[in-house]
């Protein structure tokens, strides 16, 4: 079974959406350094976390690098996981595991070449999952940039670690069945694919997309 994450929740009632038609976790974006939307304040992200189901994981999402700010932000916002999507080394990675234990810590890939399968190998021993993501330089975007990536080098990494792996990166109702046959990944990762033109999460396109992925089974 794929497991799925609705990211970028920015209220209790999107939380409560992704719930119902059964994300297994939610994406509290918190801490940004990069273009992107759909972050919140840490005040928010303690409403919406405080207030979610049993069997639900909560994961942090930060562009944090700086490992004391990070534990700081961490010890606020009560999650389960704590994503750190920047680039930061599998040494950095280690000391900040060790430190936010017993939570669980996500590291992220940019697949833009092959060059990411190198650095997925980096990092596997400093995290308990590695996310692969895609990235658009032009816009200045890290995460949420509705773009897919090469799915061959995504594969390539899921066969090679030990780790989960968590498919992100333009991930729609219409593409992700074709992704989890093409990647095999552990879980699925959308944010943008299921908002609607207000840029709040659509019901349908939640819908849409948690029954696909079901199907892809």
């Amino acid at each position: 079974m794929t497991r799925v994450k609705i990211c970028g929740i920015t209220s209790p009632s999107e939380a409560s959406l992704a719930i119902h038609y059964g994300a297994h976790a939610i994406g509290l974006l918190v801490g940004q350094r990069h273009n992107a939307s759909d972050f919140v304040s840490t005040r928010t992200a303690c409403q919406i976390a405080q207030n979610l189901p049993p069997f639900v994981t909560c994961v942090l999402v930060t562009h944090i690098e700086d490992p004391a700010e990070v534990i700081r932000l961490a010890n606020r916002v009560p999650c389960h996981a704590i994503q750190l999507h920047s680039d930061l080394s599998f040494v950095q990675l280690a000391a900040l595991r060790k430190q936010l234990r017993p939570r669980k810590v996500i590291g992220k890939v940019s697949v833009q070449d092959e060059s990411a399968i190198d650095r997925a190998k980096s990092i596997q021993g400093s995290v308990d999952a590695v996310l692969l993501d895609s990235i658009d330089p032009l816009l200045g975007k890290v995460g949420g940039t509705g773009l897919v990536h090469d799915w061959k080098v995504s594969a390539t990494i899921a066969a090679s670690l030990s780790v989960p792996i968590i498919l992100a990166g333009g991930l729609t109702p219409l593409n992700v069945r074709q992704a989890i046959a093409a990647v095999r990944p552990w879980a699925v990762d959308v944010n943008s694919g299921v908002e609607g033109r207000s840029g709040q999460k659509s019901e349908d396109r939640v819908r849409k997309f948690l029954r696909a992925v079901a199907a892809a089974g």
